[in-house]
């Protein structure tokens, strides 16, 4: 359990791979939120 052990975090950085317990952060995050749009106010 250690470095040698491709079933670890650590034995993944060390092997350099990746899998399940060394996910990869999405490189790109685009998020769909609403953007700030202007409202009208009615002060008629």
């Amino acid at each position: 359990m250690g470095k040698g052990d491709k079933r670890t975090k650590r034995g993944k950085i060390f092997s350099k791979s990746y899998g399940k317990f060394r996910a990869r952060k999405p490189k790109n995050k685009i998020t769909t939120q609403n953007p700030p749009t202007a409202t009208a106010s009615s002060d008629n």
